[in-house]
């Protein structure tokens, strides 16, 4: 007999509805629903489920909850566990299919997608301890379940639950890349030392999960089909990757290399990237590894610009915000009954349950004792350890593949669905309470301008964002006249924004290092200008390049990790606006001030801000001890009082020892008062400045805010350079009644006094200085790897 199966289908199918106002006026019949149409329906399905999520996310963020957690509980919420009979009006069989298919496309398309952006090079240029911890981090857990399962089941009445359990123990053992990658930027450490190490171990790691994922795949066909189904399954398999790195991948890279430097690729080969990968997308039937075929292209796909960052600017942001959030809550809209029911002769339960304990505690020993044994600092290394124990976007991938497949039960399904969501709400609270990127920034040492040796050489870490940036600073370090006596070891840092890859990177262009050549000629000019600038003061310069390639958003890190390992005094910050000659605004980033702000609240030493307004121009060297030359540079410092104007005059007294700068200091002070200085250091500072002749010292009383602000106005034209603390938050009478129209209050009072568009006229530089603030750490600090 003949099995048969009857299936309506309704044609044409309903797809648009005609509206709601046609319902509520009696234009259609009594038995017509909008609901009945498939694409209101997905609408509102969409819309529940953001809302739902935002709703949770709004709440649980606080505790340092990621969006992922608020997503899957989204799904349970809106599921039949939750709703029970009631899911039925909201969740039909036809919009769960609608909304699991383009979750499933989303899914698939973000494997694609951080294919693209890793780099598996990483693993050549990784040392020892990373590597062990990403080989440890998966074949440890994977020896220790075997015990597990072969006590757990007996070897003939159990052998379908026994091949069962191998499946699901591989997935609490393997390390997923894309999990840790996204949990490194949602706590915001994807650049930090941590967050390196983390991810070159979970390439290694993820390298190493596909690898046996293949091989277990064809040794468990050869188990249950025999060898010739192997064959074909391992055969599929090998032509898979031969055409994709050894056909494709060619002929990728021979397009790239017919896209002219520096310029985007055509539409073209974007759009046949993109077919590519939908030719993709039907073989994840065809075998148990075709699932991966996306990831496996996404991996011929070279990283970063101009084909990996054009793919990934094109995309990611419709695959993150809409697809995978479908993805995410449609898992938890599979589950049935909101608990398990721990039957006591549910041995595969239960044996999972054991599989889970041994794998995380076995996983979470084995990333930890590489990494204390290298010396890392101990919460350090549990942050690390947890790090890669998480679960995420890929497990829940694996585990719905194998519900779906009928290769697990409902409530085996739930229990994994308790895993993901436990592992994925857990790990970022505790990494989030056991490493803080910035206490390695606190020191038992004052790093500042007036804490360190006069006559020694003077480290400062310049930042470049784009080339105008590069004169701009070159001016401000020819004003500084540098010479033998005072010397200048200038650490340069072009920053760069990361698009197209997941890995951060950071370059030392002292040491010799293969870099993409994307990288290097972006920072190439930037090189060749400071090493010009360093030729033209021999003997008084010392210049060091670096390139980091990092989010926005993370770029201070980078900053201050250089600043931190070269003992910088000083880090100077390009101001975010720039103008045109005319005084009119070219260009005003937003992202560059919000860089500023973190650096200033973070720094491990003392910043200065330089608004550049094109009056410092480049002089040629003149002979330092020629004192009938007029002096090349004429710089103000304004001095009210406090740590940061005592750093701003620390540094232009510096620059004054050399005979072409003229330096005037003006000491505002309050009338009608009878305060002293504020302490005997400012006093000394001052009186040493008073007594100099080559010093212009002037002292003037002013009333209130306004009175400054003329006072301030009118130097404006007559300097090339004026310094300023930055005071931030401090009142005094000298600056009351300003704050008020502050159009940038992180500059301080005079400092957006002097950025503002009214004095666009006098063309004066200015730098607005920020003396380190006392930070004393609770013990010392300890490089990660030696």
């Amino acid at each position: 007999m003949v099995n048969q199966t009857r299936v309506c289908i309704l044609m044409p199918p309903r797809i648009q509805s005609v509206g709601l106002g046609s319902e509520l006026f009696g234009n259609e019949t009594a038995t017509y629903n909008w609901y009945d149409y498939s694409l209101p329906r997905f609408e509102l399905h969409i819309a529940l489920i953001f809302v739902v999520a935002q709703i949770f996310h709004f709440f649980l963020k606080r505790l340092g909850v990621p969006l992922f957690t608020s997503q899957l509980i989204a799904g349970l919420t809106l599921s039949q566990a939750v709703l029970q009979d009631k899911s039925s009006t909201v969740w039909t069989d036809k919009g769960v299919q609608v909304l699991g298919t383009v979750g499933a496309f989303g899914y698939s398309f973000f494997m694609f997608l951080i294919g693209v952006k890793m780099d598996p090079s990483l693993i050549t240029r990784a040392n020892k301890s990373t590597l062990t911890i990403g080989i440890l981090s998966v074949i440890a857990p994977l020896l220790c379940v075997v015990p597990v399962i072969l006590l757990s089941f007996d070897p003939i009445s159990e052998r379908g639950p026994k091949f069962q359990t191998f499946f699901l123990s591989a997935c609490y053992a393997v390390t997923s890349f894309p999990a840790i990658f996204v949990l490194l930027g949602e706590l915001k450490i994807l650049n930090s030392e941590l967050g390196r190490i983390a991810l070159s171990s979970a390439i290694t790691s993820d390298l190493l999960s596909l690898f046996m994922l293949i091989v277990g795949n064809v040794l468990n066909v050869w188990m249950q089909d025999g060898g010739t189904a192997a064959l074909n399954e391992l055969a599929l398999v090998v032509a898979f990757l031969a055409v994709v790195f050894l056909v494709l991948r060619p002929g990728i890279l021979m397009a790239i290399r017919y896209t002219p430097e520096g310029k985007a690729v055509t539409e073209t080969c974007i759009f046949v990237v993109f077919l590519l990968f939908l030719a993709c997308v039907p073989l994840i039937q065809w075998s148990n590894v075709m699932p991966l075929a996306p990831y496996i292209l996404g991996l011929a796909v070279p990283h970063g610009p101009p084909l990996g960052s054009a793919l990934v600017e094109k995309f990611e942001s419709m695959v993150n915000n809409l697809f995978l959030p479908l993805f995410v809550v449609s898992f938890g809209l599979r589950m049935k009954p909101l608990d398990i029911d721990w039957g006591d002769s549910d041995t595969l339960l239960k044996a999972n349950v054991a599989l889970v304990v041994v794998a995380l505690v076995v996983k979470l020993i084995a990333c930890f004792l590489p990494s204390y044994l290298s010396r890392m600092p101990t919460m350090d290394a549990l942050a690390l350890a947890f790090i890669m124990s998480t679960k995420g976007i890929i497990d829940m991938g694996m585990f719905t593949f194998f519900f779906d497949e009928a290769i697990i039960d409902q409530k085996m399904f739930g229990f994994t669905f308790y895993v993901v969501l436990y592992m994925a709400t857990i790990v970022p609270v505790v990494v989030k309470y056991l490493y803080d990127p910035t206490r390695r920034y606190a020191g038992y040492n004052k790093r500042s301008l007036m804490h360190w040796k006069p006559y020694s050489e003077l480290p400062i870490v310049s930042v470049i964002h784009v080339p105008d940036n590069v004169a701009s600073v070159i001016n401000l370090l020819e004003a500084s006249c540098p010479t033998k006596e005072n010397p200048m070891d200038v650490n340069v840092l072009h920053l760069i924004k990361l698009s197209g890859q997941a890995n951060p990177i950071f370059i030392s262009h002292q040491r010799k290092r293969r870099t993409s050549s994307v990288t290097a000629s972006y920072s190439q000019n930037v090189i060749v200008s400071f090493n010009k600038f360093e030729g033209n003061n021999w003997g008084a310069v010392s210049v060091n390049a670096f390139t980091a390639v990092s989010p926005p958003d993370l770029m201070h890190d980078d900053i201050c990790n250089l600043a931190l390992d070269r003992l910088a005094c000083l880090i100077i910050l390009p101001f975010h606006r720039r103008w045109y000659i005319d005084g009119s605004i070219e260009s005003d980033n937003d992202y560059i001030r919000a860089l500023n702000a973190r650096v200033l609240e973070k720094a491990p030493c003392s910043v200065g801000i330089f608004i550049d307004r094109d009056n410092l121009q480049r002089r040629a060297p003149m002979p330092v001890d020629s004192s009938l030359e007029a002096p090349s540079y004429k710089v103000a410092i304004i001095f009210l009082g406090g740590s940061d104007d005592r750093e701003a005059l620390t540094l232009s007294k510096r620059m004054s020892r050399d005979n072409r700068v003229a330096l005037t200091v003006v000491r505002l002070t309050a009338q009608n008062s009878n305060e002293e200085w504020d302490s005997m250091l400012e006093s000394e500072m001052l009186r040493e400045m008073k007594s100099n002749g080559y010093i212009n010292y002037m002292e003037k009383g002013v009333a209130d805010g306004p009175e400054t602000a003329m006072i301030v106005r009118s130097m404006v034209a007559e300097f090339d350079l004026i310094i300023v603390g930055r005071r931030y938050n401090l009142e005094s009478p000298q600056t009351s009644g300003l704050k008020e129209w502050s159009e940038f209050p992180e500059l301080g009072v005079l400092g957006d006094l002097l950025a503002s568009v009214d004095n666009h006229s006098g063309r004066c530089s200015v730098l607005i200085v920020q003396q380190e603030e006392i930070v004393i750490s609770s013990k010392p600090k300890m490089d990660m790897f030696p």
